[in-house]
């Protein structure tokens, strides 16, 4: 038998019995109109009546269960959702609204300046119910308790399309993250354009000034190659120091990982400063564990850790008796690594700001070339891309600590999919 003759037969033998089904039904209408005493052809217009109650209560039935299926995706969104009537009092707001208000939820009924208690909101979807036309508009959330944080949200809101549905529509997304990145990003161009006008104008006056007649000058012409050398280094740091933020930063970077000791990396890392050490008092104390503190790590990005932090207190502390101890610590988690100098410290109000990109504090000793402001904020990305974390803690004039905690891996993490 094919399979177009199953079906035929199928069909028909559905039809039979709905057929079947029918007669027994306006048979037993019938006999209760007959009951009555009314006509048979009463029966009918009974079984009509219950027809049509069977196919309100079964429409009812469905429109209740796509109200769930529809207030069920909604709850999944990650987008804050607020159903109002023509009064602004709220009919539904999903789970994710409930979250960015900091409620347990959304009550229907009430009004929606209570239940979120911002002012925005409300004339925004008046202004939507008003001009029967849609709304977008970025606004900054007030927190509504004292452990909550203001927030940037953008908020959407238009009259509902039905006709029989009066009210409006309003959906809420939470763009702080992308607000902040944004923000990050034009701080980052303006600093950089500014750090690297500085040295390219001085730059440029030099080199005005001996194709003015400054080359007859040898003295001139010697300061002038050495301020225009030291101005260009410091060009290249600055380049060099982005391209690494920006490599870090880079999600489908991946870290070179591998086995190494890290006293040999401290060690080398001072043997490569030891031009800076000249003329100097400086004193290193290095200790760690037996193994030398071994990590499952990328080498290239912690000889740019160290180098930076050792760099920075002996740059910062010239003509002091400095003491710069490196110490290594194995816990049974994770592995401590403390960078500390008992040189002029960094200020109290200093150390909130001291990893952000470009940033220098006030300075207890002239710099014929400033740092780039990038070494620290390099520090703490490169740790945090290992999943470790760095804090400060300064004592100015006693001691000033950096402690990296790091997670052990006694091998790479598995690369990611």
């Amino acid at each position: 038998m094919s399979p177009l003759t199953t079906l035929l037969l199928a069909a028909a033998a559905l039809a039979f019995g709905w057929w079947i089904a029918d007669r027994r039904w306006r048979k037993k209408t019938q006999r209760l109109a007959t009951a009555a005493g009314r006509p048979e052809a009463a029966g009918d217009d009974l079984l009509r009546l219950l027809e049509q109650q069977h196919q309100l209560a079964h429409d009812h039935s469905k429109e209740h269960y796509l109200r769930r299926l529809f207030e069920s995706l909604l709850n999944e969104i990650r987008q804050g959702v607020i159903i109002v009537d023509p009064d602004l009092k709220i009919r539904f707001a999903n789970r994710t609204a409930a979250q960015l208000f900091h409620r347990p939820e959304i009550r229907r009924g009430r009004s929606l300046m209570e239940e979120t208690q911002d002012h925005q909101l409300a004339e925004t979807v008046r202004e939507a119910l008003q001009g029967s036309r849609r709304v977008v508009r970025q606004i900054r959330l007030l927190p509504t308790r004292p452990s909550a944080s203001s927030r940037d949200c953008l908020i959407e809101t238009a009259p509902l399309p039905s006709e029989s549905e009066r009210g409006a529509w309003l959906m809420v997304q939470d763009i702080s993250d992308q607000v902040m990145t944004d923000q990050i990003r034009k701080d980052f161009v303006a600093n950089a354009s500014h750090e690297l006008r500085t040295p390219l104008t001085l730059i440029q006056g030099y080199i005005e000034t001996l194709r003015d007649g400054g080359l007859d000058d040898p003295a001139l012409v010697a300061h002038s190659l050495k301020v225009m050398q030291n101005h260009s280094t410091r060009i290249i740091r600055i380049v060099e120091d982005m391209l690494t933020i920006s490599k870090l930063e880079n999600l489908g970077t991946q870290l070179n990982w591998e086995t190494f000791s890290m006293v040999e990396c401290v060690q080398d890392v001072i043997d490569r400063l030891r031009p800076l050490l000249q003329d100097s008092t400086v004193k290193f104390a290095i200790q760690f564990p037996d193994d030398g503190c071994r990590l499952v790590a990328d080498r290239f990005y912690w000889d740019q850790i160290l180098t930076n932090l050792i760099e920075n207190a002996i740059k910062e502390n010239t003509g002091r008796q400095l003491t710069v101890s490196v110490q290594g610590e194995r816990l049974k988690d994770q592995c401590v690594i403390r960078v500390i100098d008992n040189g002029v410290g960094i200020a109290a109000h200093d150390v909130p700001f001291v990893f952000k990109r470009f940033y220098r504090g006030h300075k207890h000793h002239a710099q014929t070339v400033k740092g780039t402001g990038l070494g620290l904020s390099i520090v703490r990305r490169a740790i945090e891309a290992h999943g470790g974390s760095i804090d400060l803690e300064s004592i100015p004039g006693r001691a000033t600590t950096f402690t990296i905690r790091l997670p052990h891996r006694e091998a790479p993490p598995p690369a990611a999919a």
